[in-house]
């Protein structure tokens, strides 16, 4: 059973200092690399107004692949509710207990548990496949985090949870799309910093990601979601890498995505 849910709070500082061991999973996301990493950062953003006719997003920079990080577990558990609708159930307990933590705390050993689940990268190309994602890779074997994807295949995601088609039938039945909604509009106070820093305190749902390339010393900060600026929702996906450290790559992505917001509302 959900908690009850309430609006994604405006990012708060101390929520970024976070340990950088709290943030890094063995295994499922890579190790720690030396610090004092050079920053080289890239980032993309896409927008899509959905109060308008527009069908494909405003893009900000290059629209090419990065790294998910954890914003795959949105991916993941569309994945596994595409999966639980085939078989004609709902998630199960025990699935549910993985999906929240998943989402609301980005939690990874959830993370781990449902990938394996729905068969890793095979099983996300296929429910991808369904849900209009054209440009997403699964990472090898255990590797979620290294799942490479674009800003513009995000939106397309984004959609299918928040803005299925008005004419035929959506993948995600609103049943399933609710359950992923309510989650993303529920995240721990500590996760509330990204996209939702360009829109207002309320009807706010996000995902962030964000991991340490053990090659390079340099982070990958990710960050999608819906927001409200102005009475007006907008999807909005911002992806970076190459970053010195957490606490730039979330500066640069609310950057970005204030930026990026702004320039849709223009267009």
């Amino acid at each position: 059973m959900l908690n009850r849910l309430r609006p994604v709070p405006r990012p708060r500082t101390g929520a970024l200092l976070v340990s950088a061991a709290t943030l890094l999973s063995a295994g499922a996301l890579g190790a720690a690399a030396p610090a004092h990493a050079e920053d080289a950062s890239r980032v993309t953003a896409a927008v899509l107004p959905l109060d308008g006719t527009r069908q494909e997003p405003v893009l900000y920079g290059a629209d090419t692949p990065y790294d998910t990080a954890s914003i795959i577990k949105v991916d993941i558990l569309a994945t596994a509710l595409l999966q639980a609708q085939d078989a004609g159930r709902s998630l199960t307990a025990r699935e549910r207990g993985w999906a929240e933590p998943m989402i609301r705390e980005s939690d990874n050993a959830a993370a781990n548990a449902l990938w394996r689940q729905i068969g890793r990268a095979p099983g996300l190309a296929a429910a991808n496949k369904r849900l209009g994602l054209t440009e997403t890779q699964g990472g090898p074997g255990a590797k979620w985090g290294l799942t490479r994807t674009t800003a513009s295949d995000q939106i397309r995601l984004l959609r299918a949870v928040f803005d299925p088609p008005k004419q035929g039938r959506a993948a995600l039945s609103e049943q399933s799309r609710s359950y992923l909604r309510g989650l993303m509009n529920n995240v721990d106070d500590a996760q509330a910093w990204g996209v939702s820093a360009a829109g207002s305190a309320s009807g706010t749902a996000l995902k962030n990601g964000w991991l340490q390339r053990s090659t390079t010393g340099l982070w990958d900060v990710n960050s999608v979601g819906r927001i409200t600026v102005g009475g007006h929702p907008y999807l909005v996906a911002v992806l970076s890498d190459g970053n010195a450290s957490m606490s730039d790559g979330v500066s640069l992505v609310q950057r970005t995505a204030r930026t990026a917001v702004s320039s849709a509302a223009g267009a």
